[in-house]
C-alpha cells in the first residue's frame, strides 16, 4: 500500500508539474499576443501620425507652391503655373508701302500675359523669307541669322507684369512681296525662361442676355433736319452705276471729315465743331470712327454704352445740321474682321434698328482689313453683316473695307458683292505713300463697274505722320473730281501728328479760327471748299 501510495503521489506530483508547465507556457503565449498588439497598435498610431504629419507636410508645401504661384518674384522670375494660353505675342503691321520693287512694313510687337504672374526672360522667334532686311527697329534686340528673326528684351523692358501687356516693340522691314510682309504677323513663338507659349486670345461671345437686349432695340425718333442744309436739298442717296446720286437721280459728292478714334477724342462731336465743318468749310458729311480692338476700343475693354451714346450724339447733331454721317467699324489691329464678326452683327443690328427711320446713315462695316486678309474673307464677312442691316434700313448705302488696308479696290472689282443694291468699296490713301500704283487700282476697279468710295486718307505719309506731298495730294484730288468720288479726311484730332487738322497746341473743341489749324487743316478746309 504505501509503495503503491508513493508511486501514486508521484504520478500526480508529475501531473501537476506538467499542468503547471503548460498552464505558465500558455500564460507567456497569452502575455506574449497581447504585448504584440500593443505593439502593433503604437505601430499603427505611430504611422498614422507620420502619414497625418506628411500630408500636412504636403498641404504646407502646396500651400507654399500657391504662395510661389501668387508671388511671381521667383529665383528664375516665372512659375509655372502660368497657362500657356495665358501668355502670347502679337504682331501686327501698322502700315506698308512700296520702293524700289520691294514691299516695306511696320511691325507692332506686343507680348500679353493675362496670368497672374509676373514674367521674365522673354524671347520671340519668327522665320523671316530670304533678303529679309530690318531698317530700323526700337525696344529690344533683334537678331537676324538662317532664316530667323530673334528678339530680345533690353535692360528697361525684360519683365512682364500680371495681367499686363508690354508694348511699343517694333522695326521697320523690307521684303520681296506682300504675301512675305502679311506672313510676318503670323506664327511667332515666345519663350518665357525657354519653356514655349503659344497661346492666342480668345473671342468672347456674346451672352444670351447680350443677344436678347440687342434684339429689343426701339428705334430712336429722328430729329428736324434745318431747313436748307445738305439733306435738306438732296435728301436719300442712292448708288447708280459708279456714282452716288441724291433723291433727284443727280450726281451727288459727299465731302467731309473723319474723327480719331472715339474713345480717345470724344469730345470733338459736338454741333458746334460740325456746324463749323459745315458752314466755315462747305463739308456735308462726318465719319464716326470707333476703333474695335485697340485697347479701349469697343471690343477690347471699352466702354460700349459710352461709344454707343458718343454715336448717338454724333449721329443726331449730324442729322440737325443736314449732314450725312459714316457709323465706322474700325478694325485696324484685328486684321481681319472676321475676328469679331459675331460683335459686329449684334452692333450693326442695334445700329440700324435704332436709326431706322434715319435716311442720312452709311454704314462702314470693316476699316481697313490688313495682314493678310483676303477678299474672300472680307466678302464672306461682308455678306453675314448686309443682311442685318438690310433687315432694318433697306436701302441705306453700305460701305465694305478691302484688302491691303482698303487699297485692293481692284481684286474687290473680279469678285462683286452681288443680289444687294447701295453697296460701295472703301479705298484709303495717304498721299505720301500712296501714288500711281494705288491710283491705278481705283482706276482698274472703277473702269470695270465698281463704286468707290474714300471714307479715309490724308496727305502725309501712311503713318499719319511726317511730312506732307502736296503735288501727291493735287494728283489724288485731279483723280477724285474725275470720277465723283465721295471722301473723308483724316482726322479731326489734335493730336501731335501731321494728319490731325487742329494744331496740338489748341485746346478748343470748336468755334475754331484759321490759326487754330494745322497744315492739313488748312489744306482740307481749302480743298473741300473748292470741290
Amino acid at each position: 500500500m504505501d509503495e503503491k501510495n508513493n508511486k501514486t503521489n508521484k504520478t500526480l506530483t508529475g501531473i501537476v508539474i506538467v499542468l503547471g508547465v503548460v498552464i505558465i507556457i500558455l500564460l507567456a503565449i497569452v502575455i506574449a499576443g497581447i504585448a504584440g498588439k500593443k505593439k502593433k497598435t503604437t505601430e499603427a498610431t505611430t504611422v498614422s501620425n507620420s502619414t497625418e504629419e506628411v500630408n500636412e507636410a504636403t498641404k504646407t508645401d502646396a500651400t507654399k507652391t500657391d504662395e510661389t504661384t501668387e508671388n511671381s518674384d521667383t529665383k528664375e522670375g516665372n512659375t509655372e503655373a502660368a497657362s500657356q494660353s495665358d501668355c502670347y505675342v502679337e504682331i501686327k503691321n501698322d502700315n506698308s508701302w512700296e520702293n524700289s520693287g520691294k514691299f516695306c512694313g511696320g511691325l507692332s510687337i506686343s507680348i500679353v500675359n493675362k496670368s497672374s504672374n509676373e514674367l521674365k526672360d522673354w524671347k520671340i522667334e519668327l522665320s523671316v523669307p530670304d533678303g529679309f532686311v530690318i531698317d530700323g527697329s526700337w525696344n529690344g534686340n533683334f537678331d537676324v541669322k538662317d532664316g530667323k528673326l530673334t528678339i530680345t528684351p533690353v535692360e528697361y523692358n525684360g519683365t512682364i507684369g500680371a495681367k499686363q501687356t508690354l508694348k511699343d516693340i517694333g522695326c521697320n522691314v523690307t521684303v520681296g512681296t506682300k504675301e512675305e510682309l502679311a506672313a510676318l504677323t503670323k506664327g511667332a513663338v515666345l519663350y518665357i525662361g525657354g519653356s514655349v507659349y503659344e497661346g492666342s486670345p480668345v473671342q468672347e461671345e456674346a451672352t444670351t442676355e447680350q443677344k436678347a437686349e440687342e434684339t429689343t432695340v426701339e428705334p430712336a425718333k429722328k430729329p428736324e433736319t434745318e431747313t436748307g442744309s445738305p439733306f435738306e436739298n438732296h435728301g436719300k442717296l442712292s448708288v447708280k452705276g459708279t456714282d452716288i446720286v441724291d433723291k433727284n437721280g443727280e450726281k451727288y459728292q459727299l465731302k467731309g471729315l473723319s474723327t480719331h478714334g472715339l474713345a480717345w477724342f470724344p469730345e470733338y462731336v459736338n454741333k458746334e465743331a460740325f456746324t463749323y465743318f459745315r458752314d466755315d468749310w462747305g463739308a456735308n458729311l462726318i465719319r464716326l470712327a470707333m476703333y474695335t480692338d485697340e485697347n479701349g476700343g469697343y471690343c477690347n475693354g471699352g466702354d460700349k454704352n459710352g461709344l454707343k451714346s458718343l454715336i448717338d450724339t454724333g449721329v443726331n447733331a449730324a442729322t440737325e445740321l443736314g449732314m450725312y454721317v459714316i457709323i465706322d467699324w474700325h478694325i485696324l489691329h484685328d486684321l481681319t474682321p472676321v475676328k469679331y464678326q459675331d460683335e459686329a452683327k449684334l452692333f450693326f443690328d442695334e445700329m440700324s434698328k435704332k436709326y431706322k427711320d434715319y435716311d442720312n446713315i452709311i454704314y462702314e462695316i470693316c476699316n481697313e482689313p490688313n495682314g493678310g486678309t483676303s477678299w474672300s474673307e472680307v466678302k464672306g464677312y461682308a455678306e453675314e453683316i448686309i443682311p442685318i442691316i438690310r433687315a432694318n434700313a433697306p436701302d441705306a448705302i453700305i460701305i465694305v473695307g478691302t484688302p491691303n488696308w482698303s487699297q485692293d479696290v481692284d481684286i474687290a472689282a473680279n469678285d462683286p458683292i452681288t443680289g444687294y443694291d447701295n453697296i460701295m468699296y472703301a479705298i484709303h490713301f495717304y498721299a505720301a505713300t500712296h501714288t500711281d500704283g494705288i491710283r491705278s487700282k481705283v482706276t482698274t476697279a472703277h473702269d470695270k463697274g465698281l463704286p468707290i468710295f474714300v471714307s479715309e486718307f490724308s496727305i502725309c505719309d501712311a503713318s499719319g505722320n511726317g511730312a506732307i506731298d502736296y503735288g501727291q495730294a493735287d494728283k489724288w484730288f485731279e483723280l477724285i473730281g474725275n470720277y465723283n468720288l465721295s471722301y473723308a479726311g483724316w482726322n479731326i484730332s489734335n493730336k501731335n501728328e501731321t494728319s490731325s487738322i487742329l494744331k496740338p497746341s489748341c485746346s478748343k473743341k470748336n468755334g475754331w479760327s484759321d490759326d487754330d489749324l494745322s497744315e492739313t487743316g488748312i489744306w482740307l478746309k481749302k480743298t473741300i471748299g473748292s470741290n
